[in-house]
């Protein structure tokens, strides 16, 4: 009996590893929290570098905080 190949790619990945939703649709969530995501890091990265106020450093870091965290959550419930 002939065993498949475990390595070969064929048929397409399922739906999580496309990048959007199972109907094939964008999830407009993800996109708006990776932008979040990555526009508070840059800011957090500027003001730590920058002359500002501390509570600016502090509040863009908490938005990094959050971000990133929820992205974890929404990865990690999508799992079950």
């Amino acid at each position: 009996m002939a065993h498949p190949d475990p390595y070969r790619l064929t048929g397409t990945p399922p739906a999580d590893h496309r990048g959007g939703t199972a109907d094939g649709g964008v999830d407009l969530t993800r996109t708006l929290l990776w932008s979040l995501l990555v526009l508070s890091a840059a800011a957090n990265m500027a003001t730590s570098y920058g002359g500002v106020d501390a509570w600016i450093n502090v509040t863009c870091g908490v938005l990094t905080l959050l971000s990133a965290g929820a992205l974890v959550v929404r990865r990690l419930r999508g799992r079950r």
